[in-house]
């Protein structure tokens, strides 16, 4: 099978007909043999009623239902495990996205090498004060920390080869860092391509400003796993190391001056140095604790099931 298209959705009834009918035309215009895998992640309206009716007509539609809604990331998640084609796309279900620019992406993917493009909606119809300048910024960031140079982390429109969906775990809110990830489990040759962004034309956006704060906070926490996630004892064990030698040479200090150099002078409880050898000892041994405390966690966690499937179409 040449494609893969895995579409998350929330709510989306009204624009998963006319998606459908776009992809197809798409598919069979270029003669690609294909599947559409679509992810309801817990929609309230008619959306699931619609992808039921489209794989009736169509059997190369299938369909992963949650049983509530739990996020992007983990719709993804379903859908790579499932999706089989040798090149897999992935695209919002809001028509935002334009199934035209597919057959570029499958060519940088098939053809040119690439592991991963993604696309980059270089001029946007969104509003520039609550979604254009934050997407700025946040790109800005992310390519400031994990040394991934694209200029659209957010855009859903993605192509990746077969492996590399497989060998990478989407969760939490990570959606966003995708090419982060792929680039940690080392596929480090990550391209971009400039695709069309359209207004939206049914319906209003799920995500509110929060999820740039969300953004932000997520991106430390993939910078800190990329670097320490297998040895949390080489950070927070280092740092008190460090915070624990500081503590001990004042105190050290503080002994030596009382009982060889000032042994009349004042006690060792009024002098400011006491408090902070205290302080940065305790502290020390805390980091370390931690550090010892993450390792033995690392090794005892388990895997841990992020979404339940109410039913699925076409799914063997």
């Amino acid at each position: 099978m040449n494609i893969s298209v895995v579409i998350p959705l929330l709510n989306e009834e009204e624009s998963l007909k006319e998606l459908h009918d776009w992809i197809v035309s798409v598919m069979l215009s270029n003669q690609f043999s294909y599947e559409i895998l679509f992810i309801d992640d817990g929609s309230t309206d008619g959306s699931w009623k619609v992808i039921s009716e489209l794989s009736d007509t169509n059997p190369y539609v299938k369909g992963i239902r949650f049983l509530k809604n739990f996020g992007k990331s983990q719709a993804l998640h379903a859908g790579f495990a499932k999706a089989k084609g040798d090149v897999v796309i992935t695209m919002d279900a809001d028509l935002q996205d334009n199934p035209e620019e597919i057959p570029e992406l499958y060519q940088m993917i098939s053809h040119q090498g690439y592991d991963l493009v993604s696309g980059w909606k270089k001029k946007r119809y969104d509003s520039v004060i609550s979604k254009n300048m934050p997407s700025k910024l946040f790109n800005w960031a992310a390519r400031r920390t994990s040394g991934v140079k694209l200029n659209d982390f957010n855009c859903g429109l993605k192509a990746y080869r077969n492996t590399v969906v497989k060998h990478i775990d989407v969760y939490g809110e990570m959606h966003r860092y995708i090419p982060v990830l792929a680039k940690n489990a080392g596929f480090t040759n990550i391209g971009e391509k400039v695709v069309q962004h359209q207004a939206r034309k049914y319906g209003k956006t799920k995500f509110g400003m929060n999820r740039f704060i969300n953004g932000f906070l997520d991106l430390i926490t993939i910078w800190f796993i990329s670097r320490f996630g297998k040895r949390p004892m080489h950070l927070f064990g280092a740092l008190g190391v460090i915070m624990f030698i500081i503590g001990f040479s004042f105190a050290f200090y503080l002994g030596l001056d009382k009982l060889f150099f000032n042994p009349t002078g004042r006690l060792i409880t009024d002098r400011p140095q006491f408090y902070i050898a205290l302080a940065t000892m305790i502290i020390g041994s805390q980091f370390f604790i931690a550090g010892f405390l993450g390792e033995l966690i690392l090794r005892s966690k388990r895997q841990e099931q992020r979404y339940f499937i109410k039913e699925a179409i076409n799914l063997s």
